[in-house]
């Protein structure tokens, strides 16, 4: 079962990002504060949910929320600082999105950027452990994806609307006949 927070205020704002290991698109982030008895059923780390789940959470997270707001690092931003750098970029616009001050943040992974005026406790594994960090993964990855299938009108042969631009064979293969498209990172190792 997931812990309501680590602080146990009731203004911690979870934060985790989504797209730090693809070869194309943003990185985006989410921060969510969540009322401390949110706990619907199946929330969790997205990654351990199917894409099914993650949409039927999403809105729930986003009706019943405190507070939540989505940010992002563009390609050009990765390029220019590094994919680390950008994540946390993200995660600072998302935060500075939100509506209401947070009273900390609670970050998935093991670094973070410190933002003037909020602290901050990194927690490896955090999006498995904590409601608020869970709902942020779910929020920054359905957004990503949702950002995906638009670009993957515009450029189809990437086959973005299944790997979301993740180093999936087909996604590589197509790289390798097309070349890369705008919208790729090109400081990664696309083949």
């Amino acid at each position: 079962m997931l812990l309501a927070t680590y602080t146990g205020h009731s203004l911690e704002a979870g934060l985790d990002e989504a797209g730090r290991g693809c070869l194309a698109g943003p990185v985006f982030a989410a921060a969510v504060i969540l009322p401390l008895d949110f706990n619907p059923r199946f929330l969790n780390d997205s990654k351990q949910l199917t894409a099914k789940r993650r949409e039927t959470l999403r809105p729930i997270i986003c009706a019943e929320a405190v507070a939540w707001a989505v940010g992002q690092a563009t390609v050009e931003e990765i390029e220019r600082l590094n994919i680390a750098k950008a994540s946390y970029l993200a995660m600072h616009r998302a935060v500075a999105a939100l509506p209401i001050a947070p009273a900390h943040l609670l970050v998935d992974g093991n670094r973070f950027t410190s933002l003037l005026g909020f602290s901050h406790t990194c927690m490896i594994g955090g999006d498995a452990l904590y409601r608020n960090i869970a709902a942020a993964s779910i929020l920054a990855k359905t957004f990503r994806d949702e950002h995906m299938q638009a670009l993957a009108a515009a450029f189809p042969d990437y086959g973005w609307e299944r790997n979301a631009g993740y180093p999936t064979p087909k996604h590589r293969a197509a790289i390798r006949a097309q070349g890369p498209s705008p919208h790729h990172r090109m400081g990664f190792r696309l083949l």
